[in-house]
């Protein structure tokens, strides 16, 4: 897979780069480089690999979803300027 003059103008686009003239040729040539290199990967012999997210077999800690404090929303509020049912009361910012 290569890409042209347009494609690569349309990335730039769309990634909101300006690109000169003489700059697209160079960046064709480089773009066409990394789509080679990814072309070559799937050459690799990859059956019976399972996937992996680290190079370590680990296992993600996890905690107890539970409520540990709480309860007591008078205290929370106390030291706000202006409060209401519990809550905090702030200035509305749009309309």
């Amino acid at each position: 897979m290569s890409v042209d003059e347009k494609t690569v103008r349309r990335i730039a686009h769309l990634a909101r780069i300006a690109v000169t003239d003489e700059e697209v040729p160079h960046l064709q040539g480089e773009i066409n480089a990394i789509l080679s290199f990814v072309e070559q990967l799937n050459e690799v012999n990859v059956e019976g690999i399972e996937p992996m997210t680290s190079v370590t077999p680990m296992v993600m800690k996890k905690r107890q979803d539970g409520v540990t404090d709480g309860g007591y929303p008078q205290k929370i509020v106390q030291n706000a300027p202006a409060t209401e049912d519990n809550f905090f009361l702030v200035p509305k910012v749009v309309e």
